[in-house]
């Protein structure tokens, strides 16, 4: 792959505005998930040199939390113009480690960016606010300060989003980072570091530490000087990272883990337009995606129509690796994920449910597998009660409003959920009673950077985006400030004061 800007593919780490390789040369092999070839190999450092990355974050953030917010915001801004300038750079490495289409890759590093430019500008607005004083001659108040070194511990299915979610609002409020990539993805993590150097950030202020999993996240989780950890991966490890800040203190902690959305479609919907939001909301990323429509719960009356046009659909998408024009669907990342793609959708073939398109590993072998609707998908089935990062969907009908709602409901996870009607009545009660933190109405598309993005139950704790995205970033300092000279009001001989003529 011929890159304008050649500089933006490193194989080093980099700490303290350094690259760096591992002391004992172990590295690790970076695979394209469309072909299995070798595209590069990365150090895998030793905790020493992990501690090393948190030792340079501790002594930047001394003066980097001083420098003033606009000061921070420019910096920001330049790393967001110098993202955005070098896009077609960062999606060519993103496609070339995760697989997913080009074009999706390419929308992935705008989407990215957006999160830097939103959080350069609300940096400057970190407010604290003035208290009505209930003190006598007091004045009571609240300023917003950053927490420290924060850990960023991000997956590989958005190797760039998830990274630039959280880096942003962490360089905004005055923090600094050590960021731990997936090893699967670690070449747009670290495109990101370079061009961080390009936009001017100070050394020490933005690092990327490559290791071996659970060393790598102990070692950062456990360390008393990181005083933030933000992580995004499964609820299965999201449980370890709970377990290691347990063990290391209390710190704060932003979670976003996995999901098994459910898709509900009403009687009242329009069909064209639910087959479609389904298409989308399933199968971009190949299914790799926590926000996935993994259940799609169709109202009776419609059932069979839905599953006609919406098995059409899903046959018609193309299959292809990253760089042929016009993919929709690229490969799964890795073998463990092809094989318990296999298995949920024989587990469900076994237990009655129709599989209607697709069902089997497609023709171009490797970790593609065909996009696959199964029917009659029920409870008990591995494809509907499990998370499925993968271009596979279950489908099965309901016959009242509340069965669906409850059917939704009925799982451990509580990220997105999605809803097509037509009746604003219906709309409304639907969103009010699922438990799920996000429900997308009638489209795809519902994140971004202005919005509170984040789950509930086991999809985690905390938000990133919005405003809410700070707040693993700071904390509220209140301050009172008595005995100033300021005049003691009397309130009986206020009360009684005769008015001016």
């Amino acid at each position: 792959m011929l890159l304008g800007h050649p500089v933006l593919f490193k194989s080093l780490c980099y700490v303290d505005g350094r690259w760096v390789h591992s002391e004992t040369a172990s590295t690790v092999a970076v695979q394209n998930p469309a072909d299995q070839e070798v595209i590069g190999h990365v150090p895998m450092l030793e905790a020493p040199q992990i501690t090393q990355a948190v030792d340079a974050a501790q002594r930047a953030f001394e003066t980097w939390r001083w420098v003033p917010v606009a000061k921070r915001a420019t910096l920001l801004l330049r790393w967001h113009e110098l993202v955005l300038r070098h896009q077609n750079d960062l999606a060519g490495i993103l496609a070339l480690e995760q697989g997913k289409p080009l074009a999706e890759a390419a929308g992935e590093i705008a989407y990215g960016a957006s999160f830097i430019e939103w959080f350069a500008h609300e940096g400057k607005r970190l407010n604290g606010r003035t208290i009505p004083t209930h003190i006598d001659g007091a004045h009571l108040g609240t300023m917003m300060e950053p927490v420290g070194v924060a850990a960023l511990i991000t997956p590989w299915n958005f190797p760039n989003a998830m990274i630039t979610r959280k880096a942003a609002a962490a360089l905004a409020a005055g923090c600094t980072i050590v960021v731990k990539p997936a090893h699967e993805t670690p070449f747009s993590a670290l495109a990101l570091a370079q061009l961080a150097e390009e936009a001017g950030f100070p050394a020490g202020v933005f690092n990327v530490v490559l290791g071996e999993p659970q060393m790598a996240m102990e070692t950062l989780v456990r360390d008393p000087r990181v005083r933030t950890v933000s992580f995004t991966g499964s609820t299965r490890v999201g449980g370890l990272v709970m377990q290691a800040v347990a063990q290391s203190g209390i710190k704060k902690t932003a979670l976003e883990l996995g999901g098994n959305a459910p898709f509900i479609v009403t009687e009242d919907a329009d069909l064209e337009q639910a087959v479609r939001v389904a298409v989308g909301a399933k199968f971009q990323t190949s299914g790799q995606d926590c926000c996935a429509a993994n259940r799609i719960l169709v109202a009776r009356p419609i059932y069979d129509a839905f599953v006609e046009r919406y098995a059409q659909a899903v046959r018609a998408l193309k299959v292809g690796s990253a760089f042929e024009a016009g993919s929709e669907v690229g490969p799964l990342m890795h073998q463990a994920a092809f094989d318990a793609t296999v298995q949920r959708v024989e587990d469900a073939r076994a237990k009655g449910a129709r599989i209607v398109a697709g069902g089997a590993p497609h023709a171009r072998g490797g970790w593609f597998f065909e996009p696959t609707v199964v029917a009659d998908a029920a409870k008990g089935m591995r494809i509907y009660d499990e998370e499925n990062f993968a271009p596979i969907s279950a489908v099965s009908p309901f016959d009242t409003l509340d069965e669906a709602i409850a059917r939704a409901n009925d799982t451990e996870y509580g990220l997105a959920a999605y809803l097509c009607a037509k009746d604003l009545n219906t709309v409304f009660q639907v969103i009010r009673q699922l438990d799920f933190a996000m429900v997308s109405v009638n489209g795809v598309k519902f994140t971004g950077a202005p919005i509170p993005f984040g789950g509930m139950k086991a999809s985690g704790l905390g938000r990133e985006g919005g405003l809410e995205g700070f707040e693993p970033f700071v904390e509220t300092r209140y301050y009172c400030l008595g005995q100033l000279g300021l005049p003691v009001a009397d309130a009986a001989s206020c009360a009684h004061r005769p008015h001016a003529a």
